[in-house]
């Protein structure tokens, strides 16, 4: 028994239960997708953002990487998986929000604070340092506030999140979406110790989510 086996088996419980109760709309879905929401999230196996949010299939679409994070807009040639996703998401699904949600206990934001794999080769953590370099200067915002004290770690990751809606800014079909009112910008951050929710407002400090929430100026400070 492997854990694919297991893997298997719940797509053999998915397609008996879920996939029959949903039936009609994995039907819709088959002519396309049309999501309204693009939710950014981490790589961390704890933090599933259909889970998290409840939603349905095709009701959100999501890129998840290392610390949820957006690099800065740029054209040198490389490979730019989330910028391609973002570009897809905006320019032809069209739409309407994007959500950066970090998390608590980040592996990568905790990588970026401390500098552990900073001289390490890829294949032994250097793949991980040169990405978290995107959160260099917030890391010196954190530091400078925080020290090394208790604080530090949870203020990395929400530095994280302001980072990459700051980074989302510089995409130019972005701006655009934004100014015409046809796009809005939320942070978010899922604390793993208690299950809680909290969402940035325009001063950039997270405060808890409350029910129907709703901010239509949402795109807060990012450097709050």
């Amino acid at each position: 028994m492997t854990y694919f086996t297991h893997l298997v088996d719940g797509y053999h419980r998915f397609r008996t239960a879920d996939l029959r109760r949903q039936h009609d709309r994995w039907l819709e879905l088959r002519e396309g997708q049309s999501p309204k929401v693009m939710v950014i999230a981490c790589s961390d196996s704890r933090v599933e953002p259909s889970q998290i949010f409840d939603t349905l299939p095709g009701e959100i679409f999501v890129v998840r990487n290392v610390a949820a994070l957006v690099p800065p807009f740029e054209t040198r040639a490389g490979f730019h998986g989330v910028s391609a996703a973002l570009e897809f998401a905006v320019t032809k699904l069209q739409v309407e929000e994007i959500v950066v949600m970090g998390h608590g206990a980040c592996g990568g934001c905790n990588a970026a604070l401390s500098g552990a794999f900073r001289d390490a080769e890829p294949g032994e953590g250097g793949f991980i340092a040169s990405w978290v370099t995107i959160l260099d200067e917030a890391r010196e915002r954190v530091k400078s506030r925080c020290g090394d004290g208790p604080d530090a770690g949870r203020e990395m990751e929400y530095e994280a999140v302001r980072t990459s809606l700051t980074n989302l800014q510089s995409f130019p079909f972005v701006q655009k979406a934004i100014a015409n009112k046809s796009l809005t910008l939320h942070g978010a951050y899922f604390a793993l110790e208690d299950g809680q929710l909290r969402v940035m407002g325009q001063d950039g400090k997270f405060t808890f989510a409350q029910p129907e929430q709703v901010d239509t100026d949402a795109m807060a400070s990012p450097q709050g």
